[in-house]
Parts: C-alpha cells; sequence; structure tokens
C-alpha cells in the first residue's frame, strides 16, 4: 500500500480546502495526517506567510472565496486571521489525529467561522467531541514535542509550505498540486520522465540582492 504523508496547519485556508478534496485520493492509498506549525515551517525556510503580504493577503482571501464557492465548498471566515491555532493542533494530536478528527477541526474555523481563541467557541468543541478534560493533554510535554517532531520531519521531508503531500519522498504543495499527485499515483515513472528531469535540473541564474 502506498502511503501519503499530509502536513496540515488549521491556520491555513488552502489546507482547509484540501481538506476537502481528500475524498479525491484512491482508497488503497494511506493517508497520514501530520500537523505541523506552519510558522515554524515558514521561520525555518525564511520566508512570509501569503497573509503577512499585504497585496497577497487581499488576492488570497479573494481566491479562497472563489475556489470555495467554484467547488461548492462550505466557507466562512474566521473572526480574524492570523489566530493561534497551537491549542487546534495540539488537540488533533492528544485526540489521535484520525482523518475524520482533522476534517472536523478543519470545519470548526474554516466552515463555522469559529476561533479557539473564544472561550465559547472552544468549549463548544470540546463538548461536542467528549474532550472536557483535554487541557491537561494540551499542556503535556508528550504532545507538545510530538508537534514539534511532525514540524521537523516535514522541514526534514523539504515540505516548505501546507498544505503539504509528500509521497515516495516527492514534496507536493497546496490544493492545486493535487492533480498533479494523483497524476503521479496513477503513473508512478511520471517523475522520471525527460521533461521532468529536464525541470529538475534547470539551470541557476544571477540571484538577486537581498539588503
Amino acid at each position: 500500500m502506498q502511503r501519503i504523508d499530509w502536513y496540515f496547519d488549521f491556520i491555513s485556508p488552502f489546507a482547509y480546502l484540501a481538506s476537502e478534496s481528500l475524498w479525491r485520493f484512491p482508497a488503497e492509498v494511506e493517508l497520514r495526517p501530520c500537523p505541523v506549525l506552519f510558522a515554524g515551517l515558514l521561520n525555518h525556510w525564511q520566508t512570509l506567510g501569503p497573509a503577512e503580504i499585504a497585496p497577497m493577503r487581499r488576492f488570497t482571501f479573494r481566491h479562497i472565496r472563489w475556489l470555495a464557492d467554484a467547488n461548492d465548498i462550505s466557507l466562512r471566515m474566521p473572526p480574524a486571521h492570523p489566530f493561534n491555532p497551537l491549542k487546534l493542533l495540539r488537540l488533533c494530536i492528544a485526540l489521535g489525529a484520525a482523518p475524520e478528527l482533522v476534517q472536523r477541526l478543519f470545519r470548526f474555523v474554516w466552515a463555522e467561522g469559529c476561533s479557539p481563541e473564544n472561550p465559547e467557541h472552544w468549549q463548544d468543541l470540546i463538548d461536542e467531541l467528549g474532550a472536557q478534560d483535554c487541557e491537561p493533554l494540551l499542556a503535556a510535554d508528550d504532545v507538545k514535542n510530538q508537534l514539534r517532531r511532525n514540524t521537523e520531519a516535514a522541514i526534514e521531508a523539504g515540505v516548505f509550505g501546507v498544505p503539504g503531500f509528500v509521497l515516495d519522498g516527492e514534496v507536493f504543495w497546496g490544493v492545486d498540486s493535487i492533480d498533479f499527485l494523483l497524476a503521479c499515483l496513477e503513473d508512478p515513472g511520471l517523475l522520471q520522465s525527460p521533461g521532468m528531469q529536464a525541470a529538475d535540473n534547470m539551470p541557476l541564474g544571477p540571484s538577486r540582492r537581498i539588503k
């Protein structure tokens, strides 16, 4: 059985859209959910998230709105963005990170417009999940360390953004890479084709000088 490692953070609307598209993967493929801290990826690769650049932020949320409408995916923006996703990430890990749980937590933010930073929203979620005694778990070292290990594993695999999918050591980034990933599942030799080899060996030209 082939396995895909699926790296995500609940802060990302693109990761939410990807979570609503997982039904497209063949049933015989094992999908392993891996919650990560997106900010940790950004810090490592020394880059900014799309919501941190003003013109890109405006385009990003327009694009998300359009993608959701075009694909008939429910979307209700959270009260503010960015928000602190740590409680959701740790809750996901503490409760086992099953795909159904991951989808529920994504919908909490992006389909229902709720925030983990709102005490009423958070309590309603905890009550629904029957996890009223979860607070000590969220502060547990093993849960924190697992999130750290997931993020380090993503970086080691070459994941630079979310959603990120890793198949046989190859990274696929973004909700719009799902078609590419499905094509590689269908044709395992696709990345070894002459065109792909030429893309891999594109010469590096002069680099811009960063002040």
